[in-house]
């Protein structure tokens, strides 16, 4: 965290359900004693948290109780922008965004946006939102070099409802690092080694020819003088639709690493090496948008 703000990051995404709802109030530690108005804080709704049938999903009670908890557990009066975690098919549309426009409305969120949503859920939102006089500004869903499922119309959906994307996991779960070679075994204490956080890393682990393919991106980096991860995170900063590219550091030196990515500009000759290089094994169907 300290090395994100002297980086000049401010704006910092959490969830309630990240660690069972710790990871808020780990946030909400480090940032005491920053200048509120300097930072922007996120954080989203919808997966359970706790044993009952209103911990979950984005009916009206659990959105307005789950906001207040993750007020307290953040230490702030309000969140910058407060996100719907996935699409609620068991609740009514007008029912959730009703919900969140009285958040809106009552000042403990200035903007809501949604993740993993499909491109006709966000048409949905977004109109509903006009209508409520709040603004849906943002989707964020996966997306790297690896993974483009929301270029063919998530991207350009949003784009006529002046929505942008915040993506996670620029880095395809550190694949794009290159340090997962074809044929050998994960690096003892890599994130796929973690049986938490592997499970969205094994897609792009079950075949070598993801490996072999990811390895062919490292000559396109040298030749820019940057490093994989650095080469990966300019990529999706590339889509104009694109606002920003969460970074999942653990340790500082990741994030003086990835923050260089910031302002590099690729041009057509190298996101065409890129896709070359990558060839078939990039995954590009919509259907595969995040239901779990």
């Amino acid at each position: 965290m300290r090395a994100a703000l002297d980086a000049g990051i401010t704006t910092f995404d959490t969830a309630d359900v990240y660690a069972g709802t710790k990871a808020e109030s780990v946030l909400g530690r480090a940032l005491a004693g920053q200048r509120r108005e300097g930072l922007e804080i996120f954080t989203k709704v919808y997966w359970p948290t706790g044993p009952g049938a209103n911990d979950r999903g984005l009916g009206r009670k659990h959105i307005i109780e789950s906001c207040h908890a993750s007020l307290r557990r953040l230490q702030t009066d309000y969140v910058d922008l407060y996100q719907a975690h996935r699409y609620d098919e068991t609740v009514p549309l007008e029912e959730t965004m009703t919900a969140f426009a009285d958040l809106v409305r009552s000042g403990k969120a200035l903007y809501i946006g949604v993740s993993e949503w499909r491109a006709e859920e966000i048409a949905a939102g977004a109109a509903l939102a006009r209508e409520l006089g709040i603004q849906l500004i943002s989707n964020q869903p996966q997306y790297s070099m690896l993974w483009r499922v929301i270029e063919d119309e998530v991207v350009p959906t949003s784009e006529k409802e002046g929505v942008s994307q915040i993506v996670w996991s620029p880095l395809a779960q550190g694949v794009l690092t290159g340090k997962y070679l074809p044929g050998e075994q994960p690096p003892a204490g890599s994130r796929a080694t973690d049986p938490e956080a592997g499970r969205f890393i094994q897609r792009f682990l079950a075949d070598d020819d993801v490996l072999t393919r990811v390895q062919r991106l490292r000559p396109i980096a040298d030749d820019l003088g940057l490093t994989m991860a650095q080469l990966a995170v300019a990529w999706v900063l590339q889509n104009r639709n694109v606002a920003a590219a969460i970074i999942g550091a653990t340790r500082p030196e990741q994030v003086h690493d990835n923050v260089k990515a910031a302002g590099v500009t690729l041009d057509d000759d190298v996101l065409k090496r890129i896709d070359e290089a990558l060839g078939d094994v990039v995954e590009r169907d919509p259907a595969k948008t995040a239901r779990g």
